[in-house]
């Protein structure tokens, strides 16, 4: 068995996600995919601050390389429909200052590195190195060289949408342009999401070619 993200928790407004397309239901979960996104607002902080991952090879009891993650068995969400066109987490950002460090971590919790590539899509040099956990991918990004020992922390979120021309007519003005994305073949539009009070970057995917 490998690792598979069951939630992610986020210091946000239920009611700021519905206002960007998404169902969110009466406990304010937002089903997207297998996953759960649970959010329970501004109290103890904003962004991504948790998550919880099944078929862990190990007890994480200080988190995941600095992450505050918690093991599940919770079988997989039933997934929602959204208004915004989402139909899964395509990807969920990560950003570490030492990828050998934690990419040694996460293969030893069970995450198996896929592989690693440089880039320059975050505007400066950095290693993206990527994970599969179920349906969705996590991507780890760093500088090229560890400069530090602090902790991995969260950065941001990336759907598989249905329809992204649709799904850029939907938000209108709270949504950048569509544009050709790093994945051969596919497109990239990013919300805008401060405009609508949400504190997790969010950008949206056309679907895999074929």
């Amino acid at each position: 068995m490998h690792p598979t993200i069951d939630e992610i928790v986020v210091g946000d407004d239920p009611d700021r996600w519905r206002d960007a397309g998404f169902t969110v239901d009466a406990d304010g979960t937002c089903r997207v995919g297998a996953v759960r996104i649970r959010l329970d607002g501004r109290d103890h902080g904003k962004r991504i601050r948790d998550w919880s991952l099944r078929d862990l090879s190990t007890p994480l009891p200080d988190g995941l390389d600095g992450l505050p993650t918690r093991t599940s068995t919770v079988p997989p969400s039933e997934a929602a429909a959204h208004a915004n066109g989402v139909r899964l987490i395509d990807h969920i950002v990560l950003a570490t200052p030492d990828p050998p460090r934690t990419t040694a971590t996460f293969e030893a919790a069970g995450l198996r590195s896929l592989r690693t590539r440089p880039t320059d899509t975050y505007g400066t040099p950095l290693l993206q190195t990527f994970f599969r956990t179920g349906e969705v991918i996590v991507e780890l990004i760093g500088p090229q060289e560890p400069s530090g020992d602090g902790p991995t922390g969260f950065f941001g979120l990336a759907y598989t949408v249905d329809d992204l021309d649709a799904t850029v007519a939907s938000l209108g003005e709270h949504v950048g342009a569509a544009k050709d994305a790093v994945q051969p073949g596919r497109r990239i539009a990013t919300l805008r999401h401060r405009d609508l009070d949400l504190s997790v970057p969010t950008a949206f995917l056309g679907p895999e070619p074929g």
